[in-house]
């Protein structure tokens, strides 16, 4: 397995078939990329819960912002990379006022760094777009981005699997 791309509805379960995709490699090393930034009790609590659930032999990196240059950083051979999660990412680069244009070629420079990654990489992220058409235009932003960074590591990615209730279902590969 090269690299797999893990998408699925919130709370679908699509962390944890990451986390065993990951678990399950043959490796010496596993590097965690974690992009979220917790700004809150609540989300500190999440980040806590994802660590006790990894365990001890996982490294992580945090990078809320230059993803593609983490992974180019940390891909080695006998390595896993497990980056938790686009969309995260995603509301990082809006919230950082980059418009849909920068965020689409950020993506780009994404899928070009996964493809030549000398390890797996694992990528995690929401589907966004089975849902109603947002209100306001920063919740359209995001949604808008998020599908165009979805499809963009899909196609870069050498399997896809959409999680739903807990269940994997592989949509390419």
């Amino acid at each position: 397995m090269k690299s797999v791309f893990v998408i699925g509805g919130c709370r679908s379960g699509k962390s944890s078939i990451a986390l065993d995709l990951a678990n399950g490699q043959d490796v010496s090393e596993k590097i965690f990329i974690a992009t979220c930034q917790p700004l809150d009790d609540e989300m500190e609590d999440r980040v806590a819960r994802h660590q006790a659930d990894r365990g001890d032999d996982w490294r992580t990196v945090e990078e809320p912002l230059a993803l593609a240059q983490a992974i180019e950083d940390n891909a080695r051979p006998g390595r896993v990379i497990l980056v938790d999660c686009l969309t995260l990412w995603i509301s990082n680069l809006v919230l950082a006022d980059k418009t849909q244009d920068q965020i689409a070629e950020t993506a780009r420079e994404l899928a070009e760094v996964i493809q030549k990654a000398p390890c797996p990489v694992i990528l995690v992220s929401n589907e966004v777009g089975a849902g109603i058409v947002p209100e306001n235009a920063l919740s359209r932003l995001f949604r808008d981005a998020a599908g165009k960074v979805n499809q963009i590591t899909a196609k870069a990615c050498d399997q896809v699997q959409w999680v739903v209730a807990g269940i994997p279902v592989i949509i390419k590969g």
